[in-house]
């Protein structure tokens, strides 16, 4: 009866983990002297929250509804975004809403354009106050592109406004910027930590790690191998993934990613791997890599530092990475020996792999089970 409560407890602790994102937009701006055309990406599901589009209550949002709803959603996304020169405000008009397909989901793309008066801006100040009074989690991720050079930043409700140069950006301030879009895309990918916890788990249980020094030794040496091959393939495809070397439907890349996570938490159950969970985290690390890369072509690389901006993002990634692997490892090693711990290894490894499984289902036949 207690494991029964316990899956379900952590079941409904893990049920409103999307694949990728809470919540994020997508907002990127082009700089032409005094003219600023805009493209704004927010998720379908923020706006129905906000302001209502499923007209009929049924659950499921049609394009004549969210067409009916045009006109609000441009007024309710414009009127939480500031665009201002040295000159003063500029003001934002829009002009066209379509439709797009995210890895988490449908989108409103919101097109508009601005005109700065005077001359054309140095630098321009932006105000970002999306969700911020119904998410506090929420995140807008900015892009900006002027005379060939790009510059990126992050908007959320404690930094909800920021002054951009457009002349050519600091190389290693884009570096920095990079860097932090890494950590912060490695600590909402709740698949890609659940897969990594699944293969990290079972580490501080290995058989013989008897001696408290040496236990300690070899568990960590465990996770050093399971991290390091997760991080070589992760890096590798990532890489080839945003140079567009490579390419895959991203329903199968998500797909993929999902299997993943069950195999991983079901090897906890059942020795599927038989000692091999390095090799495992290499072979699925492959596919995690180019779920990475769909989260960096939203983000764009600008050109002029196309390699300096992915390492940055690779380096963020492993930071972040790295944040939740010390964080893990000495609570793991603490709490082995513990009734709890056997829970969280054996119940909490069902529990991850009946979430995966409904990822899985969703993604394989792109319908909704698990409400956000």
């Amino acid at each position: 009866m207690k494991r029964c409560l316990f899956i379900l407890l952590l079941c409904a602790w893990l049920a409103p983990a999307q694949a990728h994102k809470p919540s994020d937009s997508y907002l990127s701006l082009e700089v032409h002297g005094q003219q600023i055309e805009g493209h704004w990406d927010i998720a379908l599901r923020d706006l129905d929250f906000a302001i209502g589009l499923d007209g009929n209550g049924d659950g499921a949002l049609t394009w004549d509804e969210i067409r009916a709803r045009h006109e609000a959603i441009a007024a309710y996304a414009l009127q939480r975004l500031h665009v201002a020169s040295d000159q003063g405000a500029c003001p934002l008009k829009a002009v066209e809403q379509l439709i797009d397909n995210h890895t988490d989901g449908a989108y409103s793309v919101l097109r508009f354009q601005a005109s700065c008066p005077g001359a054309a801006p140095a630098s321009l100040a932006i105000g970002y106050t999306l969700f911020a009074d119904l998410d506090p989690q929420h995140k807008g991720l900015f892009k900006i592109n002027s005379d060939g050079s790009t510059q990126t930043a992050i908007f959320d409700p404690d930094s909800p406004r920021q002054t951009l140069s457009l002349a050519a950006p600091d190389r290693l301030a884009q570096f920095g910027a990079y860097v932090k879009h890494g950590i912060w895309h490695i600590w909402i990918g709740y698949d890609h930590i659940l897969f990594l916890l699944s293969l990290l788990l079972p580490a501080v249980l290995l058989p013989g790690l008897r001696e408290q020094q040496q236990g300690l030794k070899a568990a960590f040496c465990d996770v050093l191998k399971v991290v390091t091959a997760f991080t070589l393939a992760h890096s590798i495809t990532l890489s080839l993934a945003s140079l567009s070397l490579i390419s895959l439907p991203s329903r199968w890349v998500e797909s993929a990613i999902a299997a993943s996570v069950i195999l991983a938490a079901l090897n906890n159950l059942l020795p599927l791997f038989r000692g091999k969970r390095a090799v495992a985290a290499f072979v699925f690390g492959l596919i995690h890599g180019f779920g990475f890369a769909s989260v960096l072509r939203d983000l764009g690389l600008p050109q002029g530092s196309l390699m300096a901006s992915l390492l940055g993002f690779n380096v963020g990634v492993e930071l972040g990475q790295l944040a939740i692997v010390a964080a893990f490892l000495p609570a793991a090693w603490l709490l082995r020996k513990t009734w709890l711990y056997r829970q969280v290894l054996a119940v909490g490894s069902l529990a991850i792999a009946l979430v995966a499984a409904v990822w899985l289902v969703e993604r394989v036949v792109d319908i909704k089970l698990i409400s956000s």
